[in-house]
C-alpha cells in the first residue's frame, strides 16, 4: 500500500442499495431458519413506493415473501409518507426455483459458478481492517443510532474518511465526509455543529485521532432532505466495496447479499477473509491478501494464491502452509469449517460483512 493518502466510503442501514442487500438477506436469514439446505439467489429493486423481489430460491418450506420485506422496511424507520417509500409501498415478487443444471453440480458438492475471490486483512485496526472502511462504517452506525434518537434525522446517509499514511501507517485524518437527510423544519440551528460533536468527534477519538469542524463536509450540496428510494433507487450488491475492504484489498467483482452460502461469490470471499486474517493475526504478515478462484461443478478451487505487499515476517512457503491447513476450501469444506447455513446474514448486509467479530470468519484460530 504506497498511497500517501486512501480515501473510503461507508453507507447507513437506510441507503437504498442496504435497504435492498438487507431485504435480500432477510429472505435468506428466513429460509435458512426453515431449512439450512436451502438454495437462495435473491435480487431487489426498490425505487418511489415500489419494491421489486426476484430471483431463484429453493426451499423445503414457504416463505412469505412480502411479509419479510415490509417488516425489514419498517425495521429500516420507512414510515413516514413524505419518504414516498414504506412498509406500505406497494411490492411485487417474481421468484422462482433454482436451475436444475446449476443444481446438480452444487448436489454434487461443487462451486455453483465460476469465480474469483479475495480476502484482505492488515494490522491497521484490532479487527484487523483498513482504518478508512473500518472508521467509516463506525460514522455511518452512529449516524444511524441518532436518527433513532433524533426524528428531525431521517433514512439514508452515506460517510467517507481520507486517511493519511507515514509509510504503511496511517498518520493524520485529512477529511471526514459525511451526508444524511435532514428535516431542517425541526433541526436545531447549530446541526452541522451537533454532528461534529456527536459522531466525528466520539468516532474518532476511538480509533485515537481527532480533526477539526473545518475538515468536516455535511451535505455537500448544502441542502438533503428526502433520502431512499424516491430520491436514488436502489438495487441488490451495488455497494461491494463498501461491503468488503474499502477499495484497500481487492474484489473478485461478485455481490454478497441475497446468496446462500453454496455461492462461492459469498462462501469463498468469508474464506479468504479468514485465511488472509488468520495469517496477519499469527504475526506471518502486517498485510495480506488471499485469492481464491473457481469453476462451476468443480469441488476444490481452481486457483489460490497470497500477497503480502512486501510485509511478510516469514518465508512464502511457511505462509502458505499455514494458511492452506487452516480450512477445507472446497464449497462443503467452507460451510462446514465456518458454520455458514445459519441465519446471521441481515446484520452482514450493514456496515460491511468484515471486521465484526462475531462473524464465523472473523475467529482466529485457537492455537494463536
Amino acid at each position: 500500500m504506497n498511497y500517501p493518502q486512501f480515501s473510503s466510503e461507508s453507507v447507513c442501514e437506510g441507503h437504498p442499495d442496504k435497504v435492498c442487500d438487507q431485504i435480500a438477506d432477510a429472505i435468506l436469514d428466513a429460509a435458512y431458519t426453515i431449512d439450512p439446505k436451502a438454495r437462495v439467489a435473491s435480487e431487489v429493486l426498490a425505487t418511489a413506493n415500489k419494491l421489486v423481489l426476484a430471483g431463484e430460491i429453493t426451499v423445503n418450506g414457504e416463505l412469505d415473501f412480502e411479509a419479510i420485506a415490509r417488516k425489514k422496511i419498517a425495521e429500516l424507520d420507512y414510515l413516514d409518507p413524505v419518504l414516498q417509500f414504506t412498509d406500505k409501498s406497494d411490492i411485487e415478487v417474481f421468484i422462482h426455483k433454482q436451475s436444475p443444471d446449476i443444481a446438480q453440480g452444487v448436489d454434487a458438492g461443487g462451486a455453483g459458478d465460476q469465480g474469483m475471490m479475495f480476502g484482505y486483512a492488515c494490522k491497521e485496526t484490532p479487527e484487523l481492517m483498513p482504518l478508512p472502511i473500518s472508521m467509516s462504517h463506525s460514522l455511518a452506525r452512529k449516524m444511524d443510532e441518532l436518527q433513532r434518537i433524533h426524528r428531525w434525522l431521517r433514512p439514508d446517509g452515506k460517510s467517507q474518511v481520507t486517511v493519511r499514511y507515514d509509510g504503511q501507517t496511517p498518520s493524520v485524518i485529512e477529511q471526514v465526509v459525511l451526508a444524511k437527510p435532514i428535516n431542517y423544519a425541526a433541526a436545531p440551528q447549530d446541526y452541522a455543529h451537533f454532528f461534529y460533536e456527536n459522531v466525528v468527534v466520539p468516532v474518532l477519538s476511538e480509533y485515537g485521532f481527532s480533526v477539526t469542524e473545518g475538515k468536516m463536509i455535511l451535505n455537500g450540496t448544502g441542502k438533503w432532505e428526502i433520502g431512499g428510494p424516491f430520491s436514488d433507487t436502489g438495487v441488490t450488491n451495488r455497494k461491494i466495496v463498501v461491503d468488503t475492504f474499502g477499495g484497500m484489498g481487492r474484489i473478485g467483482g461478485g455481490g454478497l447479499s441475497g446468496k446462500d452460502t453454496t455461492k462461492v461469490d459469498r462462501s469463498g470471499v468469508y474464506a479468504a477473509r479468514y485465511l488472509a486474517k488468520n495469517v496477519v493475526a499469527a504475526g506471518l504478515a502486517d498485510r495480506c491478501e488471499v485469492q481464491l478462484a473457481y469453476a462451476i461443478g468443480q469441488v476444490q478451487p481452481v486457483g489460490k494464491a497470497i500477497e503480502t505487499f512486501g510485509t511478510a515476517r516469514s518465508e512464502q512457503k511457511v505462509i502458505e502452509d499455514f494458511a492452506w491447513q487452516l480450512l477445507d476450501l472446497s464449497v462443503a469444506g467452507i460451510n462446514e469449517g465456518l458454520s455458514l447455513r445459519v441465519p446471521i446474514y441481515q446484520k452482514t448486509a450493514r456496515y460491511g460483512h468484515f471486521g465484526n467479530k462475531d462473524y464465523p470468519w472473523e475467529k482466529i484460530i485457537a492455537s494463536q
